[in-house]
């Protein structure tokens, strides 16, 4: 039989390749459109239905103000809100800033010692079962009326759950893996740095998402006692003068600021640690 007659075995499969390549890209868009799709339609529809709502039942504009009313007076407002979005914008990131530079030595440190951890904890503890709208008009006392006490209540409100992902991801080692390694004779600094932290990056970006999102409402509580400027000092202003749509629009505004660092949180982690997400959305 001639050889040359016979189609090789990359021509047999070239169409079947092909289809499957097609059938993945089909699946990895319709991932993508509901992912991205699906939550922004929703979120349309919803203001749709708002919208209609106020006007069908005529509810005042300083009880419920419709979204077009919103948005028209926010526009109109445009510079001020935007100088109020960044001053509460600057008060989240240093706050968050903080919180990971004090949140990791101390995630550290819970797991390196039982001692430690039994000294260091309860103090942990008692720091969030302080209210910190209580909190916050003793630190202005303390550090005056500046920026100080709103980083402070935004560290505050975010550092815990950052320190307790840490501590968790660092503890989430198997033990037959810290056996395995010890037997090897790993120094302690080794063993954290090669088993321990990879184990713990998921964790760790895990407290960083939920961490993100409760600065934003730290920075909040700490302009509603003291500030002059901030998202929250636009909200108090708006309601005290019935301004409600501009109240409503600084609310969406704190909304899409929370929902953007959070996805950057999530990017980040893709990016730079690929292998660390618990979730695969495309199987191969």
């Amino acid at each position: 039989m001639n050889s040359s007659n016979v189609p090789s075995e990359s021509a047999i499969s070239s169409p079947a390749n092909e289809k499957s390549g097609l059938r993945y890209q089909l699946r990895r868009a319709w991932h993508l459109g509901q992912d991205v799709v699906l939550p922004v339609a929703t979120f349309v529809a919803l203001l749709i239905v708002w919208e209609i709502c106020v006007k069908a039942f005529a509810i005042p504009v300083y009880l419920l103000p419709a979204p077009s009313v919103i948005y028209a007076e926010t526009a109109a407002e445009w510079p001020v809100v935007w100088g109020h979005t960044l001053a509460t914008l600057v008060t989240v990131l240093l706050g968050f800033g903080f919180s990971i530079v004090v949140s990791l030595p101390l995630g550290f440190a819970l797991t390196s010692s039982r001692y430690v951890s039994n000294a260091i904890y309860p103090l942990l503890v008692l720091t969030q079962s302080i209210p910190k709208v209580a909190l916050a008009p003793i630190l202005v006392i303390a550090m005056g009326a500046n920026e100080l006490p709103r980083i402070a209540v935004t560290f505050l409100v975010a550092f815990f759950p950052l320190v307790i992902a840490i501590a968790t991801g660092l503890l989430s080692v198997p033990a037959d893996l810290i056996e395995l390694s010890r037997s090897y004779k790993t120094s302690r600094m080794q063993e954290l740095l090669r088993i321990r932290v990879p184990y713990a990056i998921p964790f760790i970006f895990s407290g960083l998402k939920a961490a993100i999102a409760l600065a934003v409402v730290g920075a909040v509580v700490g302009e509603f006692v003291t500030s002059d400027r901030g998202l929250g000092y636009l909200i108090q202003t708006s309601t005290a003068f019935f301004r409600m749509p501009l109240a409503f629009g600084a609310m969406v505004l704190l909304s899409i600021m929370g929902i953007v660092l959070f996805q950057l949180v999530g990017i980040a982690e893709r990016v730079l640690f690929p292998w660390s997400s618990s979730k695969q959305v495309f199987s191969s």
